[in-house]
């Protein structure tokens, strides 16, 4: 029964440890990505018009320049810290890098493509402002806000924290009702010894102390395995396979972030063998 408390606490505060540190990936990876979020404005392409703003056809000079006025503007300047301007052969290039190999790009002309401004905005969170103020205006094809194409990625991470928060939750429910079997276990076969410290005037606390003692061990070493299995994950999961294989995140969580849950993970172990105890003891210790 110990070794089972002590496999439940360990697996239950696995649940937690991977939630949090899950949580803290995404905080980074927000702080990181977010910092990088661009306003992508596409003018109009030579060719069919797809929108009512690319009537007239492929976008001006004159468009474009008033494009370029508009985000260098001093109402804008609050909002935008540097924009980019891409001709068309600028972004054939870009695409060759990537697609030189595809059949597609070798049908690709570059009167084809359309130029477009990314602006670098001071604050992303105020991303809205700067695309209300260009989109529906005439020669812009259409604004794309990348965030747009982050949320989902942050949205599946949030996820799947949810899940494991759940069943780290389910875990320790199943942990405190193990604890507490086994403390009452306990306590039953001891029975004879805690009558004698009775009659011999023990107090309460001296009686229930062993106990308490007992389950708090066994927790205390599940949240010893729960965090050893943490730091290998990230040490040889984190740190030095999926660094090394995805290179387009910059910042991972590191052990020392394992080493900073750590006392939450034995205090938590501590509070369930806490609570457990007292459900039991209050029963067959007759407190």
């Amino acid at each position: 029964m110990a070794v089972s408390v002590v496999l439940v606490t360990f697996v239950s505060l696995t649940f937690v440890g991977s939630a949090s540190l899950l949580q803290m990936q995404i905080g980074k990876m927000k702080g990181e990505w977010y910092d990088r979020v661009e306003l992508s404005i596409f003018m109009c392409p030579n060719g069919r018009p797809t929108v009512d703003t690319c009537a007239g056809g492929e976008a001006t000079q004159e468009q474009i320049d008033a494009i370029r006025a508009l985000l260098e503007s001093p109402s804008m300047e609050p909002y935008v810290q540097e924009v980019f301007f891409e001709t068309k052969q600028e972004a054939y290039d870009a695409m060759k890098e990537q697609f030189a190999d595809q059949d597609w790009f070798q049908r690709l002309d570059v009167d084809q493509l359309q130029v477009s401004f990314r602006v670098k905005l001071t604050d992303p969170t105020q991303i809205d402002i700067v695309s209300d103020e260009v989109s529906g205006r005439t020669g812009v094809e259409y604004v794309q806000d990348q965030r747009k194409i982050l949320e989902p990625i942050f949205m599946v991470m949030n996820r799947a924290t949810v899940l494991s928060a759940g069943l780290a939750v389910v875990m320790t429910v199943t942990a405190v009702l193990l604890i507490t079997t086994t403390i009452r276990l306990s306590a039953m076969s001891r029975r004879r010894e805690t009558e004698i410290m009775r009659l011999v005037g023990a107090s309460n606390f001296f009686i229930q102390l062993p106990f308490m003692l007992e389950g708090a061990l066994a927790a205390l070493l599940g949240a010893g395995l729960a965090t050893g299995a943490l730091w290998a994950a990230v040490r040889y999961g984190v740190e030095d396979w999926l660094a090394s294989e995805v290179g387009f995140i910059n910042d991972y969580i590191t052990t020392a972030d394992v080493w900073l849950i750590a006392p939450v993970l034995a205090a938590i172990g501590i509070g369930i063998a806490a609570v457990s105890s007292l459900v039991s003891l209050s029963r067959y210790t007759k407190v």
